[in-house]
């Protein structure tokens, strides 16, 4: 095993969600007015969508939540030590909740969930037509982190002090900034490491005042094509350029002057663009291989930071991420074989 990995060194935090996913068709999509490839909340229009999608002919469950899916991840890339990743967040004391902490389990992610009985673990409907992917997400538990019951304990506290990288998706603004606030500060008073994730466009939207509060303690930034271009816009960059874009987000103010920061934008099967700013090309794939695209940006991240934690240089860090992202997509789910195969 990698000498430089060492246990609880990746921290992640997040909205640990159960993955329902199903083939569905266009009426489904038009019925709950879904664009085919988005992520969204649920919102009360959508209730009745998470008791229809189980009842299709091939449902399929998995342990998912965005920053969840990355650590894992993480941890399937370094293999060992165990437990290199920690990962926080809510769930509901109730049958989902236990399947999720049996895959953290299975993973090898030292899991520590801050239970609660008020609300059920969050589910995450991902309504599949062709190579496209529609998310709902009915946060429930996952929303219900609470800072001072769970991150500011100290046996808690103590993990998060443990790690050197740190990596919390967009999504969890809507959930806890103040948690997201306290670990960015902590990484960037001791040197460290914290990534953020754009996650999808209504984060850049709708909770602009969190994600630019946050902003200036991002060592690294990731996103796609699509929550780029709308980050640029809210921000009022004037510029469609991701290459542009990328210098602009790398230029925003930064507490931490040690580190410069890096921007990392991936689009699907064109190169991803990274600061200091060069074009990375992903790995070719014949697009009948897609089975699945749902979680590619996931474990993009996590073949990423299974790099970062071992502190390789950008390159093999991408290069990590692409991989992971071209072994995702050929399954359904967020989900991989028993041992990667990279070198």
């Amino acid at each position: 095993s990698n000498s430089k990995s060492c246990q609880n060194a990746l921290f992640g935090m997040g909205n640990p969600l159960l993955d329902i996913s199903a083939v569905v068709d266009k009426d489904f999509l038009d019925k709950y007015g879904l664009k085919p490839n988005d992520q969204i909340l649920a919102e009360e229009k959508h209730k009745a969508l998470f008791d229809e999608i189980v009842q299709k002919s091939k449902v399929e469950y998995h342990a998912g939540g965005s920053t969840q899916n990355s650590v894992k991840i993480a941890q399937w890339m370094i293999q060992e030590p165990h437990k290199v990743a920690t990962f926080f967040g809510c769930i509901g004391t109730d049958h989902f909740g236990e399947i999720l902490k049996q895959k953290a389990a299975e993973a090898c992610v030292d899991a520590h969930y801050y239970e609660q009985s008020q609300e059920p673990t969050g589910t995450c409907a991902a309504c599949i037509t062709g190579d496209n992917r529609s998310l709902v997400a009915n946060l429930a538990a996952a929303n219900c982190y609470n800072k001072e019951k769970h991150l500011d304990v100290d046996r808690n506290w103590s993990l998060v002090e443990k790690a050197r990288v740190y990596y919390i998706a967009g999504f969890f603004l809507t959930v806890s900034p103040e948690s997201i606030l306290k670990v960015a500060k902590h990484a960037s008073d001791n040197n460290k490491i914290f990534g953020l994730n754009l996650s999808a466009p209504f984060i850049s939207q709708f909770f602009k005042e969190p994600l630019m509060k946050v902003m200036p303690y991002v060592d690294i930034i990731f996103g796609n094509e699509t929550e780029a271009a709308t980050f640029a816009k809210e921000q009022g960059f004037e510029t469609e350029d991701i290459a542009e874009i990328a210098r602009r987000v790398q230029s925003l103010p930064k507490v931490n002057k040690n580190r410069q920061r890096i921007v990392v934008f991936t689009q699907g099967r064109e190169d991803t663009v990274a600061t200091v700013v060069k074009m990375f090309p992903v790995l070719d794939i014949d697009q009948n291989h897609i089975v699945d695209t749902n979680g590619a940006g996931d474990a993009f991240v996590g073949g990423f930071l299974s790099e970062l934690v071992q502190e390789k240089p950008l390159e093999e860090c991408i290069r990590a991420g692409h991989y992971a992202a071209n072994v995702i997509i050929r399954r359904v789910g967020c989900t991989f074989p028993e041992k990667p195969d990279f070198q």
